[in-house]
């Protein structure tokens, strides 16, 4: 599936079907055999190169893989054989891809956002069995509060892409979870971002991935939500 993901990722951002078509070298365009896409090993056994034109094959590609393999690893371990293991199997393959592809081009696309928010309205409805309100609920607050950000700062502060991914982890999360889920962002992207600024890669006004964050983030909140949820609510009735 990482290996599959790679593929999706990267012909999204050359714009051609990931649905047809043999893979190939980015650099040579030479088709690739079965012995030239074993997951990992076959990144290992080529020392990191294409076997064809001997150009370096990105890193991006066993890091996916690895990083595929422990996400469903942690799924399996958590839930088993759940429904919810397999509603947040097809969640993380949504996530995996925005996290990748914002990380790289700096970019959300609809084309994955948009279906993502479709699939997870019914899966969240009708498998997981969360209320409809708390869903349209969760959309709303995920969105508005991004909707909100972009009015105020006309755009500069984060794009529309996040507006629609707030949807998404809304309709993914649910009310009052969604808010876990952007706490743990905020989180993270501080954390990162200071890292970054104090080592001097980044400025206090340079563009950060935040889509990146918020995949993070919204799996992340798979766990520990309820937890939290339930923490709070306990607090209040005290």
């Amino acid at each position: 599936m990482g290996s599959f993901l790679n593929a999706v990722i990267y012909r999204l951002h050359a714009g051609v079907s990931f649905l047809r078509g043999r893979s190939y070298c980015p650099h040579c365009r030479h088709d690739l055999s079965a012995r030239d896409l074993v997951p990992l090993f076959s990144f290992l056994f080529l020392r990191g190169r294409c076997r064809y034109c001997r150009k370096p094959i990105s890193w991006q590609y066993p890091l996916v893989e690895l990083g595929t393999m422990a996400c469903f690893i942690i799924l399996y371990w958590q839930f088993n054989l759940t429904p919810e293991f397999f509603v947040y199997l097809v969640y993380t393959v949504f996530l995996i891809i925005i996290f990748v592809f914002d990380w790289r081009y700096y970019l959300i696309l609809d084309k994955v956002s948009l279906p993502a928010g479709a699939v997870a309205f019914l899966l969240s409805w009708l498998v997981l069995k969360i209320d409809i309100l708390s869903l349209l609920l969760g959309a709303a607050v995920g969105a508005l509060f991004f909707l909100l950000q972009f009015v105020v700062s006309r755009g500069k502060w984060i794009g529309g892409g996040d507006i629609r991914l707030g949807l998404v982890m809304g309709l993914m999360l649910g009310y009052p979870q969604i808010w876990v889920g952007l706490m743990i962002a905020y989180i993270i992207g501080s954390v990162f971002g200071i890292g970054l600024i104090l080592t001097g890669r980044k400025g206090w006004k340079s563009q950060v991935p935040f889509g990146t964050f918020l995949s993070l983030a919204t799996y992340l909140a798979f766990f520990i939500s309820p937890t939290i949820v339930e923490y709070y609510l306990d607090l209040f009735t005290l």
